[in-house]
């Protein structure tokens, strides 16, 4: 079923999901399964799964020099939606990033994820590698976000990149795209960030998931500016507790967010790793059922792998 199909049957229902890491090259997927294992309870309709592009390692050779040597640090997605499918009875949604993809990379990959009746994707631009300075698409692969949901609508038509396919067959791919309550980071201001967005939205995007945030009036905001402007497909919160003391400075510093001095002083103040965990904890429960008691469609957690820490919260909000 299609995640918006998912939203249509709640009936203002507000539903749970969760987001998974591909497990680090060499690791095997029983580490999806840990992490999943305990929230199935919890009955997510879907299940998203996150794509990282390759990395480079520079490695010191005999002679001194430095050799730069591509990795690719987690496996592939599609074959993690699949596992879970087939071991949850639940729908998967890859992200599809551009980076790292070429047009026929994102092709092939769209074929296979049909071929699995796998029906739903997120379709991201993705970051720019550690070492540069700005994101560099994939030779023959796009720039932008728009341009892969622009991809995913032409397949959906019965068009592909061979324009000797005729009548190709039509795939029917939900599509979903980030939003960003306090902007991406790179656009210049607000307005520029939510013109990009309704892009999207205009070019075939059927919901939006947004971006981690820790105050709950950004994303009411935000939902506000996109009605205004004409947006009107679901807008999913994006939900991460802070449970370290480093993730103060780590979480501002990566995902371009601001943090609440309240939210600050609890885990700051705290005196021992427990207490500050117990504090991200509140903080984020506080969160969902605000969020819940003013109809978000779908509170979606990024678990990151902690299982413990979302359980915590999920019981105690639903």
């Amino acid at each position: 079923m299609k995640v918006t199909e998912y939203f249509e049957k709640a009936k203002g229902k507000t539903l749970i999901s969760f987001e998974v890491l591909p497990p680090l090259k060499g690791g095997s997927m029983q580490a999806i399964f840990d992490t999943l294992d305990p929230l199935m309870e919890f009955k997510p309709p879907f299940i998203d799964v996150t794509y990282h592009r390759e990395e480079f390692l520079y490695k010191k050779r005999d002679s001194g020099y430095y050799e730069k040597v591509a990795i690719r640090k987690r496996p592939g997605t599609v074959g993690i939606c699949a596992a879970i499918v087939h071991r949850y009875g639940v729908d998967a949604v890859p992200h599809l990033i551009c980076g790292g993809f070429t047009r026929e990379d994102t092709e092939n990959a769209l074929i296979d994820l049909n071929f699995l009746n796998i029906n739903n994707v997120l379709a991201i631009r993705g970051d720019a590698r550690q070492f540069e300075g700005k994101f560099v698409p994939e030779e023959g692969g796009h720039n932008y976000a728009i341009d892969l949901v622009k991809q995913i609508v032409e397949m959906n038509n019965g068009r592909y990149l061979d324009p000797n396919i005729e009548n190709g067959l039509r795939t029917d791919f939900c599509i979903g795209v980030a939003g960003y309550p306090e902007k991406h980071f790179e656009s210049p201001n607000r307005d520029f960030d939510l013109t990009a967005t309704k892009a999207k939205i205009d070019a075939g995007a059927n919901y939006i998931v947004t971006q981690m945030f820790f105050d709950n009036q950004k994303y009411f905001d935000y939902v506000d500016r996109c009605r205004q402007a004409g947006i009107n497909v679901p807008i999913v919160p994006g939900l991460k507790p802070i449970t370290k003391l480093h993730q103060l400075n780590s979480i501002p510093r990566i995902f371009h967010v601001d943090l609440p001095d309240e939210l600050v002083k609890g885990v700051s103040n705290a005196k021992t790793a427990e207490a500050r965990t117990q504090a991200g904890i509140e903080w984020c429960i506080q969160q969902s059922r605000e969020l819940k008691e003013r109809g978000a469609p779908c509170l979606h957690y990024y678990t990151m792998g902690d299982s413990d820490t979302i359980r915590k919260i999920v019981e105690t909000v639903y």
